[in-house]
């Protein structure tokens, strides 16, 4: 009987990732930009199911944030799914489901209903030929006519300076016999550092390589297992992957990062011109690659593309609403691509944080906004399209159905502050807005709790907190010892919360202060 792992690393846990391109209203809107009829921008009744999901953490909270869809999710980790099931638990998450199935067994089910979405972040490369083939059949058996499928996957050409690295890392930890994962790691990352600085013709070829190297040394040793540790992992060309899930029935829609569809940051006009004279799809995506040395390709598929007319498409996406989800002073002026950067013109930049700034809005209400009033709805689609792709902007479900959202966004929310009390690994909240989640890291989510419990002193109840855990503020890379120290250092914290984040996190659906003691309030009174 062959190992239960089937040479995954199951010894080292997973990261707690939140990966946004995942959320239903990111995936939607990205179709209808490619003039396709998605699903689940109206707030409909949906289901979802992530393939390999780890930790669970992305589909308990686009769970939490879409209460109007059913999320299935597995992983063959029994301790991830023992994790996400406690979370979703504690989050009181009724509409996830989650199994400790290998592909195959997932596959073979009769209880699952048909899909939606069906997603997979950071799998296809790191599974065996027999795992993949798995998955396109359950695509192809699972996946409702009109379904998105996103998948990303470590790609060629950008990776194949990296594989001889990879296989230097991985026998080099083989050959240290039974040490823990973090210490053979550790050792491989110096032997390699060791062996470029002898003069190793292929460091000195390959700068990239080293470069590599000495970024892997900043990274999480849970990530550097899973991405270089795993007995598989292969990159693919787009084509070859594109011809696989054809099998399935599915036909490409395009990059699930927003940024990627704009040419004009990535290409010269003559490579623009060389695309366009490629007609078969698959080559001209895989001849790109080679263009811009991809390494990483995150893609969305449909099965049954319903095709909309421009006039059509445009319509639909005037409905749409968005939010910003930095500060009014983040939002970027300009947006870079592997080849060059493009500005965006300073009054369309001001009008579009004067009519975002403030909560969702649709883009039919900001093109009555006097900055905006003079603009074509496409030339205000395509600075919004920037924002999204840079992440300072998301596409947001409609009003309907926002009191039911918010509260299962409170009680998520609740759920990942009170973990944050102990350790600060969940650094996401669910925002009932974007139907998605935002990064919250731990002394937020603290300050958060604090106000949200009605705390006076807001700095006392977060260094008590903290202090109880055993754990002090750092600043500028070092611990801070001292009581007064360390609360100095949580004042300031304190203050930009409520000069920056606080503001975002309302106009996301996160209640905050006084507002979420009133949300708390009425999820009580609800529940009762």
């Amino acid at each position: 009987m062959a190992e239960w792992t089937s040479g995954y690393v199951v010894d080292v846990e997973y990261t707690h990732g939140f990966y946004r391109e995942q959320s239903p209203t990111h995936l939607a809107y990205l179709c209808l930009m490619q003039g396709l009829q998605p699903p689940g921008l109206g707030g409909e009744l949906l289901t979802y199911c992530e393939l390999g999901c780890g930790q669970g953490l992305t589909t308990n909270l686009l769970a939490a944030a879409n209460p109007q869809i059913q999320f299935y999710a597995t992983d063959f980790n029994p301790s991830h799914i023992a994790g996400a099931r406690s979370l979703a638990q504690s989050a009181k998450l009724r509409n996830v489901h989650f199994a400790d199935n290998s592909f195959v067994e997932f596959l073979d089910r009769k209880d699952l209903p048909e899909f939606d979405f069906i997603t997979l972040h950071g799998i296809y490369s790191w599974i065996s030929p027999e795992n993949r083939q798995a998955i396109v059949e359950f695509i192809c058996r699972k996946l409702k006519p009109g379904g998105i499928v996103y998948i990303s996957y470590n790609t060629m050409p950008g990776w194949s300076s990296l594989m001889p690295l990879r296989r230097l890392l991985l026998e080099h930890a083989a050959s240290l016999g039974a040490r823990s994962r973090a210490a053979a790691i550790s050792s491989s990352l110096d032997f390699a550092k060791r062996l470029g600085g002898l003069g190793a013709k292929y460091f000195a070829q390959h700068p990239n390589v080293m470069a590599r190297v000495e970024d892997l040394t900043t990274k999480d040793k849970k990530y550097i297992a899973h991405e270089y540790f795993n007995d598989n992992s292969d990159p693919f060309y787009f084509m070859d992957v594109a011809q696989e899930l054809a099998e399935a029935k599915l036909t490409w829609v395009g990059p699930a990062n927003a940024l990627e569809t704009a040419d004009e940051l990535h290409l010269t006009p003559e490579q623009t011109q060389l695309l366009a004279e490629i007609e078969n799809v698959e080559f001209r995506q895989t001849v790109r690659d080679h263009i811009v040395n991809q390494h990483f390709r995150r893609d969305i598929f449909v099965k049954g593309p319903v095709r909309l007319s421009k006039a059509a498409a445009l319509e639909q996406s005037l409905d749409l609403r968005f939010a910003l989800t930095v500060t009014s002073a983040n939002v970027p002026t300009k947006v870079e691509g592997v080849r060059s950067a493009v500005s965006i013109n300073p009054e369309l930049h001001a009008a579009l944080v004067s009519s975002f700034e403030h909560g969702p809005r649709s883009l039919r209400e900001a093109l009555g906004d006097p900055g905006l009033s003079k603009l074509t709805p496409g030339e205000l689609l395509r600075g919004i399209h920037y924002l999204v792709g840079h992440g300072s902007c998301h596409p947001c479900l409609p009003k309907e159905g926002a009191a039911e959202r918010q509260i299962q966004v409170e009680r998520f929310n609740m759920a990942i502050a009170e973990q944050a009390r102990h350790e600060g690994k969940l650094n996401y909240f669910a925002s009932s807005a974007t139907g998605s989640g935002i990064h919250a890291e731990r002394i937020a989510q603290l300050i958060w709790l604090a106000e949200r419990n009605g705390e006076k002193n807001v700095c006392r109840s977060v260094w008590n907190t903290l202090s109880k855990a055993g754990h002090r503020m750092v600043k500028d890379g070092q611990t801070l010892v001292t009581e007064d120290e360390n609360l100095a250092e949580i004042g300031h914290s304190v203050s930009r919360f409520e000069e920056q984040t606080k503001p975002i996190w309302r106009n996301l659906g996160i209640p905050v202060g006084a507002a979420a003691m009133v949300a708390s309030k009425e999820q009580r009174l609800r529940s009762a």
